[in-house]
């Protein structure tokens, strides 16, 4: 299935008026466009350092090339690197970083509340009702003490496997298998929904095979609140296509709910060989881009993103990396090379979010009757009348909106 997308955009129609509330006909009015609604994301985790003012970390460019293009960006809650030493957890440093991020009007979101990967040795041996009551703490700290600031989570991830994970030691698994899927589900979402009523809270799966989606149906059935379905969509093999992509989105959309493609990354260079399962088990010394390489993501960056934008159920794509300097795996996903220069992945995707889907800052002159529309992507703008900025919002449904005339 196909669409276009006319549902992405809205018109408002603004109305210039005098200090008597008359209309102001032939009145010269600049319109720009501030914020796209659909999240763009990509991981923050780069940018730690340098919101912290660390020493010989961050790069200022980099910084730039990512708020060029992304208004949303995910930071790393990963237990076992958050709070490394029980009771000391890295709250200041990622609330700093969040409010780096916001200071550049680039919104947040947590990854992940809940997994059985990357958790602290010190929970390994721990009877499973405390390991239980430190999970429950754990969430209801994070999601309270970044209430306001970082607003969506993902509350629980990659639940499928969660049960019979065996790669390594863990205190999670054991705790999974003990209460069954649904049960840790309902825990991370209640305890974060208690912490923060206004969060957006997801599920998250890599496993998007009819299994989640059994999961998915048995969580709806069990009355738990879902927010939003994260799909993850990492293709270190190779781009699925528009039409496997599409079928697969069509095939969660039936719930209704919001879908979040919540980790994309797309490959620069040798594809990794088909016959790997586990894309961890892909270990070698050097994965270079290519030109070749180049030139094929920016072409399937450009088909991904189009082809979901115009999905009526999505609502945010976050891709895992802006640059190739430490990309999971060593995988060459990001959109800028390792010395700092952008890909054509990166042009790429510029030029869709902040050409072809965005509002450059227009003037136009009111009509008779001291209007004009101005229609756009959905999102957040700014008209400014002789010097006076009024900022208002481009909707699902037609908004009216007052500008004052400054004579």
């Amino acid at each position: 299935m196909t669409h276009g997308t006319d549902h992405r955009t809205g018109t408002t129609t603004l109305t210039v008026v005098d200090g008597d509330g008359a209309p102001v006909p032939g009145a010269d009015v600049t319109v720009e466009q501030i914020r796209h609604a659909f999240s763009f994301g990509n991981i923050g985790f780069d940018f730690i350092g340098l919101a912290n003012g660390e020493p010989g970390v961050g790069d200022d460019h980099l910084a730039d090339l990512y708020a060029d293009v992304f208004n949303v960006a995910t930071l790393p809650f990963y237990w076992g690197r958050f709070e490394p030493e029980r009771g000391h957890p890295d709250t200041d440093r990622l609330l700093t970083t969040a409010q780096w991020f916001r200071d550049r009007g680039i919104a947040l979101k947590g990854h992940p509340l809940v997994w059985h990967t990357v958790q602290p040795d010190w929970l390994l041996g721990l009877p499973l009702d405390e390991v239980e009551a430190l999970q429950r703490a754990r969430i209801r700290r994070e999601v309270s003490e970044f209430a306001g600031v970082i607003d969506t989570w993902d509350a629980i991830n990659e639940v499928v496997i969660m049960p019979v994970f065996d790669n390594g030691d863990n205190a999670i698994t054991p705790l999974a298998r003990a209460r069954g899927r649904i049960p840790m589900i309902r825990m991370a979402f209640e305890e974060a929904r208690a912490a923060n009523p206004h969060a957006t809270l997801l599920l998250n799966d890599f496993d998007l095979s009819s299994a989640y989606e059994c999961l998915i149906e048995g969580v709806l059935e069990a009355g738990v609140q879902l927010d939003a379905i994260g799909l993850q969509t990492h293709m270190h093999q190779g781009y699925w296509g528009v039409d496997t992509m599409l079928a697969m989105v069509d095939r969660f959309a039936r719930y209704g709910l919001p879908l979040h493609l919540t980790e994309t990354s797309l490959v620069s260079g040798d594809l990794m060989p088909a016959h790997i399962v586990d894309l961890n088990d892909h270990q070698v010394p050097s994965w270079p881009s290519t030109p070749e390489g180049e030139a094929r993501q920016a072409d399937d960056v450009e088909r991904h993103y189009r082809s979901l934008v115009a999905h009526p159920s999505v609502e945010a794509i976050t891709y895992w990396g802006i640059t190739d300097a430490d990309a999971w795996l060593g995988a060459p996903i990001g959109l800028v090379r390792a010395d700092g220069t952008p890909k054509p992945a990166y042009d790429a995707l510029r030029r869709l979010v902040k050409e072809e889907w965005w509002l450059a800052p227009t003037t136009m002159r009111t009509d008779e009757r001291g209007q004009v529309q101005v229609r756009g992507f959905r999102g957040e703008y700014r008209v400014d009348v002789r010097g006076a900025a009024t900022a208002f919002t481009i909707g699902d449904a037609d908004t009216d909106v007052r500008v004052i005339w400054r004579g």
